[in-house]
């Protein structure tokens, strides 16, 4: 009931300030929406974000010539996300791209189910407090606070459909077991959390073994250098029906900080076709993200990068919808998306231009080169518990399905609801996610 009421309440917020607006040419305001939910570890969040677009002279439209995104948002037990975003496709006056990104990340309680997919064996109930089994609602949980900036530019070798990439990333990330202590304020003694001394979870049992090294398990400072070549004829990028979106990127880490240098690679296709102008459309995507030298520090390794953006994990809501986030963790993982898009209605308001939109998808992503564990390392009796040693199921594909609904304002400021749900137990079993724009 609480999601249903967040859902509600952003899609009504965000009628009465759209309809606000003027036709899009020049600087607009492009919306605000709440920042609104509810955990019962990590308390409430508040906040909000917005959007800034400027249209130019509206020959740009359906697309924007540049804008501003912000976000601020908080719990009310310390979790939250600070973020500048600005993206100008007429960089001091020519037709190279810029975009970059400034953010500071603070998870209390990130997810992290272990390494190589199905290798990781992941027990519900070990989280649920009122089964005899229970462990702790924080034993698939890590702390992580990532201050984040990205530089990234695009130039047109053949027009603007087909383009280089070049840009910087700069990371550092401070990781550590969940702050027991601080999530335990104010709970009753039949709701406190155990300290991860008496409980440990998978991350301290990873570290505990060895699996990660005490040089990576408290976080460092990783500097990335990306290159790469795009290529583009979408019609739309909001709100693509037909058209090919393509990215190739080298990513090289020199290892300055302290950690290793290494070499990756992420390739990625999608597609668009309309099958009724202005209502039906079918897209997908299909990615590859591997290793090609060095070695990773593991809180690098699930990030998925493309020259659009940067996305924390394979598994949830910008890559598996329905699979537990950061689920699959390996050096290789290759991952799909197919969606059949409905456009239900198509509107102006005043001088504004609305429309709204159901979905239905599947998901799916496969290890395809796992991360090397000794497991002779693991105490016998703890094997079982954490590693499933039939090393066949590490390749098998983790499946997810369901439907969403988007309401758009000017095509680019796009509200998304979707719901996806797992078809096994091993990834959890669904999600509920609510943000802006289409997946892909």
């Amino acid at each position: 009931m609480k999601r249903l009421f967040s859902i509600f309440l952003m899609l009504s917020l965000s009628i009465i300030i759209f309809a606000q607006n003027d036709a899009p040419q020049g600087w607009k305001f492009g919306g605000a929406l709440p920042a609104i939910g509810y955990d019962s570890d990590l308390g409430w969040r508040y906040g909000g974000l917005m959007y800034v677009y400027d249209w130019g002279d509206g020959s740009y439209y359906p697309n924007y010539k540049k804008s501003v995104y912000i976000e601020w948002s908080r719990t009310s037990k310390g979790s939250g996300n600070n973020i500048l975003q600005y993206d100008d496709r007429k960089f001091l006056g020519t037709n190279v791209r810029f975009t970059s990104e400034l953010g500071y990340y603070i998870e209390q309680a990130l997810d992290f189910y272990g390494f190589n997919g199905y290798q990781a064996i992941y027990t519900q109930n070990y989280t649920i407090d009122t089964l005899a089994d229970y462990r702790s609602r924080m034993y698939y949980k890590l702390d992580r606070r990532m201050l984040r900036g990205i530089f990234d530019f695009q130039f047109p070798i053949n027009g603007n459909k087909f383009r280089a990439y070049a840009g910087i990333s700069l990371f550092n990330m401070k990781i550590g077991s969940v702050d027991i202590n601080k999530l335990n304020k104010g709970k009753s003694p039949d709701e406190l959390l155990p300290s991860t001394d008496t409980m440990p979870g998978v991350y301290e049992n990873y570290v505990n073994w060895g699996i990660i090294s005490d040089a990576e398990k408290n976080g460092g400072f990783v500097s990335q250098i990306k290159t790469g070549l795009i290529y583009d004829t979408r019609d739309n990028e909001a709100m693509p029906t037909k058209g090919l979106w393509e990215d190739l990127v080298l990513i090289g880490s020199p290892g300055i900080g302290g950690t290793s240098p290494y070499l990756e690679a992420i390739v990625t296709h999608r597609q668009y076709f309309t099958f009724i102008p202005k209502h039906l459309f079918f897209a997908y995507r299909l990615v590859y993200e591997g290793k090609l030298a060095g070695d990773m520090p593991f809180y690098m390794i699930p990030f998925y990068y493309s020259t659009k953006e940067i996305k924390d994990g394979i598994g949830g809501s910008k890559t598996t919808r329905g699979i537990l986030r950061d689920r699959i963790i390996a050096d290789g993982v290759a991952f799909g998306n197919i969606e059949l898009r409905y456009g239900i209605i198509d509107f102006h308001l005043g001088k504004a231009n609305f429309y709204t939109a159901i979905s239905v998808f599947s998901d799916i992503a496969q290890v395809v080169d796992p991360i090397d564990i000794d497991l002779s390392k693991i105490p016998a009796d703890q094997k079982q518990y954490f590693f499933n040693t039939n090393t066949s199921d590490i390749y098998k594909p983790h499946i997810a399905y369901g439907g969403g609904f988007r309401f758009a304002y000017n095509e680019n400021t796009i509200i998304a609801v979707d719901y996806g749900m797992s078809n096994n137990e091993q990834d959890g079993t669904s999600g509920l996610y609510i943000g802006l724009g289409w997946l892909f």
